[in-house]
């Protein structure tokens, strides 16, 4: 079977309102930060372009506010105005260009803006905000939906083939329509009619205004993971309305910014939300689109061929390849690099207020500071190390035509990534390692696995770069070696087993994905059923919010298990401000307590001695974990010194604290489109 016929309903083309669409893929809007970045409209054009140079049918933008108080901070983007709207119009041609549609995202951020005088339906303040919001009056109301009107028809002048009207997530139309939020007893609250009215009144607004040539996508909450959100019947009763005022497509947002139950990040399964969209396609007859957690053609193909959906959003699958669908018509699957969705260079650079990138793909929102074109002076390079930053190199120096040999010690490729993807969920790494397998294979590069390169090896190169990475940090401890201390690498690689009563020495990023590994059972990590009766979730997305229990109730734990840090700070501080909760959560669910400020002593049989606050404490434990960091392995690039043949170090080797595969990736790639 040819990939195009295995593909045959991703790739087929599909009529929604008056457009023709050329695939079933769309590219779901996202907070970038590259409007009001410097060199933003530039930045943007290369972005959405290269998206529809990847074959995405639709492109959705990042969210504009309707008017000053749907912005989400003072400096937000916003369609207000005719003229700004205009200068938009580059960014449509581009896309355009390709033969892609464009859709601007008109999102009110409602009592999630951050500044004083944001508004709502009713005065409560959201958990993640410090700001109250003003209760909206009659008046606001329908001049807001008169906003959102004036704001799709400047769109519209500015050349987008459509809108997007954010109605999910939270935002100001999310809360009207629940009573998580709308309190009100005026014909705008109440009842599940009075409550659906604000969005059916944007719509209908939107379609009078703009004429039925306007692409109108309307994103639907089917699962709003909150107390008092919406249960199925009234879901269905909107999406119902909202066909019936207009909308073309109706897409899927999935829980609100607030909710206690992940919704994007690695821990939750893949196409976990796909039967919250089957009940909305049930419902109306306009296409509907899936989405989250969507990162595989496979998984794609089986959504819309099944019915649950007829179409997929990928907002930052299409981050890490924006060639997904052209890659699939091509026949060229194997090479999409999927996004592994750890979330820390999308949603964790968006709340640093940094623009957005992707992990495993350093070009993303950078697209304007690499070269595509081959090297004109092909150099011999030497990569030692074949983990994240050894084959990123690797792979981007063959690309660009230089002769590339890779050095492994072990017998595979991977490096900390092998690691890595045994803590749950974080097997998407698989998908990162057969990608660069493919690239290395595609590119010609020379692999001499099992082989640890000494400096005879690399005479001859005109570079050598030095990527061997990192080895665990072996405290100067009384009693470190005793046979019960093992380090995080071995619990990770399997080389030894942990009992049933743990410390785990370190509380950083690997102390808590150690403890994670150890406490929780692995169908409840990776399986579907496993996920949603952990974060108490209905999985028939019934229930008012699709909630079915306390989402941070106790839960069984694997082992018993202590996590100590020296520092006196809270556990987990660093971990990453779109996934550390998640975590923090799931370790406090599953019986995980934390000591900080803790000195430690030695080791011996009755088990680890520490002092907290000056008093002795004797941990007996059957297994004591060392994720006490990480020391760079630069004994290579000594020896090459001392010979005087230049290296370059990167990843671990150049720095090892605070080492990630985001920065390891990025110097890789980087290093390589240097030479």
């Amino acid at each position: 079977m040819t990939e195009t016929a295995r593909y045959q309903t991703l790739l087929s083309p599909l009529r929604a309102g008056r457009h023709e669409l050329r695939n079933r893929v769309i590219m779901g809007s996202m907070h970038t930060r590259l409007e009001t970045a410097p060199d933003g409209l530039e930045r943007q054009i290369a972005f959405y372009q290269e998206r529809a140079r990847g074959e995405a049918a639709i492109i959705v933008t990042g969210g504009f506010a309707p008017n000053a108080e749907g912005r989400f901070d003072l400096e937000g983007p916003r369609l207000d105005h005719a003229e700004a709207a205009r200068e938009l119009t580059p960014i449509c041609d581009a896309v355009h260009q390709e033969g892609s549609l464009i859709c601007a995202q008109i999102c009110h951020a409602g009592r999630y803006a951050k500044f004083e005088g944001c508004v709502a339906p009713s005065p409560i303040r959201a958990p993640i905000n410090r700001f109250t919001p003003r209760e909206m009056t009659e008046a606001d109301i329908h001049r807001t939906i008169a906003d959102f009107a004036e704001a799709a028809a400047n769109a519209q002048a500015a050349g987008f083939d459509g809108v997007e009207i954010m109605g999910s997530e939270g935002y100001l139309i999310n809360e009207f329509t629940v009573l998580h939020t709308n309190h009100r007893k005026d014909d705008w609250g109440g009842s599940a009619e009075n409550r659906h009215r604000f969005p059916v009144e944007i719509v209908r607004a939107v379609r009078e205004r703009c004429g039925p040539q306007l692409l109108i996508i309307y994103r639907i909450s089917v699962a709003d993971l909150v107390e008092d959100g919406a249960p199925a019947g009234e879901i269905a009763a909107l999406a119902r309305r909202l066909e019936a005022a207009g909308a073309d497509i109706l897409n899927s947002g999935i829980g609100w910014h607030e909710a206690r139950v992940p919704t994007i990040a690695y821990p939750v399964p893949r196409a976990a939300w796909r039967k919250a969209t089957a009940r909305v396609k049930a419902a109306v007859s306009i296409p509907v689109v899936a989405s989250n957690r969507i990162n595989t053609p496979e998984i794609a193909e089986d959504i819309l061929a099944s019915g649950d959906a007829d179409l997929i959003s990928m907002a930052r699958p299409l981050l890490a390849d924006p060639h997904f669908a052209r890659k699939l018509r091509e026949g060229r699957a194997d090479e999409i690099n999927p996004c592994i969705a750890c979330n820390q260079a999308c949603l964790d650079f968006i709340f640093s207020e940094k623009t957005v990138s992707c992990l495993v793909n350093p070009r993303a929102g950078h697209e304007t500071e690499f070269r595509e074109t081959p090297s004109d002076h092909p150099r011999k390079i030497a990569v030692v190390g074949g983990g994240a930053a050894g084959m990123a190199a690797a792979a981007e120096a063959a690309r660009l035509g230089h002769r590339v040999t890779l050095f492994e010690a072990s017998d595979r490729l991977g490096g900390q990534l092998n690691l890595a993807r045994a803590a749950p969920g974080k097997d998407e790494f698989d998908g990162t390692l057969r990608y660069y397998a493919g690239q290395l294979k595609k590119y010609g590069v020379v692999l001499r696995l099992g082989h640890r390169a000494e400096v005879e090896d690399l005479t001859g190169f005109d570079h050598v770069v030095i990527a061997t990475g990192v080895t665990p940090r072996i405290p100067d401890l009384p009693g470190i070696d005793h046979p019960k201390v093992v380090t995080y690498a071995e619990i990770l690689s399997g080389a030894r087993q942990a009992g049933k009563s743990v410390v785990v020495m370190g509380a950083g990023g690997i102390g808590h994905d150690v403890a994670e590994f150890l406490a929780v059972d692995p169908d409840e990590a990776r399986k579907e059923e496993g996920f949603f009766a952990s974060w108490g979730v209905d999985s028939r997305f019934e229930t008012a919010g699709a909630l079915a229990g306390d989402p941070l109730a106790p839960l069984p734990a694997q082992r018993q298990i202590l996590m100590l840090q020296r520092k006196t700070a809270k556990q987990g501080a660093g971990l990453g401000v779109s996934t550390g909760w998640i975590l923090r959560n799931s370790l406090r669910k599953h019986g995980v307590e934390g000591i900080s400020g803790v000195t430690y002593e030695r080791v011996d049989d009755a088990g680890l001695h520490i002092l907290v606050d000056g008093a002795l404490r004797i941990i007996a434990a059957d297994t004591i974990v060392l994720c006490t960091g990480q020391e760079s392995e630069r004994s290579l690039a000594e020896a090459l010194a001392s010979r005087g043949i230049a290296a370059t170090m990167i990843g671990g080797a150049e720095e090892a604290a605070e080492l990630d595969a985001l920065r390891a990736i990025d110097e890789g790639v980087r290093l390589a489109q240097s030479f």
